[in-house]
């Protein structure tokens, strides 16, 4: 895990905001406040990767696809998120189609994804969203 960035630093996710206002809100405080949407939580999901926050990504994944563990790349160099699009697709559903882009060992690599999301209550009760899966293109 890199180390924690200031909140007024610029969000990597994209939106134009600061982390402390943006993602950070979520990443640095995911037990006691969830992200309000699937698009935030993506967003916020994109900036995990970028400081290399595992347990956030873990905590954000729905149990019944979350892997036992992620190896992230510590030597990549993030560039960018695009999001393409998001919507409601039922009461507690949500999809958000997005690019992101990143270099490792010099190497130019886009991920194309259309995400799903659901919200449903943890295990205290309160109502998150949380990530299920991905079609890439």
């Amino acid at each position: 895990m890199r180390a924690r960035p200031e909140p007024a630093v610029r969000c990597p996710c994209c939106s134009g905001g600061t982390w402390g206002a943006c993602c950070g809100r979520y990443v640095d405080h995911w037990a006691t406040q969830p992200a309000p949407d699937a698009e935030s939580l993506m967003r916020s999901r994109y900036s995990a990767f970028v400081h290399q926050r595992a347990d956030y990504l873990l905590a954000t994944w729905a149990a019944a696809q979350r892997p036992g563990a992620l190896d992230l790349e510590a030597d990549a160099k993030w560039l960018g998120l695009d999001v393409r699009s998001h919507r409601l697709s039922g009461e507690n559903q949500a999809e958000v189609e997005f690019v992101a882009r990143w270099r490792v060992a010099g190497r130019a690599v886009r991920l194309h994804e259309r995400s799903r999301f659901e919200r449903r209550a943890d295990a205290q009760g309160v109502p998150r969203w949380w990530y299920v899966d991905g079609d890439q293109f």
